[in-house]
């Protein structure tokens, strides 16, 4: 009767504890990406499953009834492989996914862009000292466009890039209070705020920030959703798909 939880996001982790809580096991699957992660309760695993087909024989020897997809809202490679799996394996699969910012207040005056490349060459027009915060793994996308900028870069683990003697790196983990964004902003000068669509209240305040502060923000969107995938936007949403699941007999497959 286990589920199969991919996670690492704080919906990921609230959902493994009510899961446990009720009785339900769970198997909450991190990629490994993040060092020192936080872990949720229950049993984990850490690091991939080697691709679409990896997935499919994990679910066959374990024989899950469920696979709730509740990783980051731009972890699209690990989302695709859950979708292609499932299918195959014939596994129910819901998506727990956090509300983007886009009906967010202030939202309509923010920059969207596609994707990084998009985003380092519209902060290197808005502003001289950009402040990012897209996660090490985009950052290549920026070191050209911002070479020469003076550019303050929020990380959780070191980058894996070389990156220009005028950026700064400031490692740290949200979540984040608005005076302490506020300070950072100005202790730093920065004029263009850089970000993902991510959601979430861990790292709204930095959004906050940008506003009171007048400082424009550049915001990558996210990519569409699968239309076929069951979408919940909370933890509670989630826990009654799995309950209503196994009470329709999942656990009999």
């Amino acid at each position: 009767m286990s589920v199969l939880l991919l996670g690492g996001t704080s919906e990921a982790r609230a959902l493994a504890a009510v899961l446990v809580e009720t009785g339900v096991p769970v198997l909450s699957s991190l990629a490994g990406r993040v060092a020192g992660p936080r872990l949720p309760v229950g049993d984990v695993r850490i690091g991939g499953f080697g691709g679409v087909a990896g997935l499919v024989a994990h679910l066959a020897t374990e024989g899950h009834v469920a696979v709730v997809d509740a990783t980051h809202p731009f972890a699209t490679g690990m989302s695709a492989n859950a979708v292609a799996a499932c299918a195959a394996a014939g596994v129910p699969l819901l998506r727990l996914e956090r509300p983007g910012w886009s009906a967010a207040p202030g939202a309509e005056l923010w920059h969207w862009v596609p994707g990084h490349d998009e985003a380092a060459t519209a902060s290197a027009v808005l502003g001289r000292r950009p402040f990012l915060t897209v996660g090490r793994q985009a950052l290549s996308s920026f070191v050209g466009p911002l070479a020469h900028r003076h550019t303050l870069v929020r990380v959780v683990d070191a980058p894996g890039v070389e990156l220009p003697a005028t950026w700064t790196v400031l490692r740290s983990r949200g979540p984040y209070r608005l005076e302490d964004e506020l300070s950072l902003l100005r202790a730093h000068e920065v004029d263009v705020l850089v970000t993902k669509d991510s959601g979430g209240d861990y790292t709204w305040p930095k959004m906050a920030a940008a506003a009171a502060l007048d400082i424009p923000v550049v915001v990558v969107r996210r990519d569409q959703p699968d239309g076929g995938i069951p979408t919940v936007p909370d933890v509670t949403a989630a826990l009654d798909w799995v309950r209503a699941l196994l009470g329709a007999g999942g656990a009999e497959r």
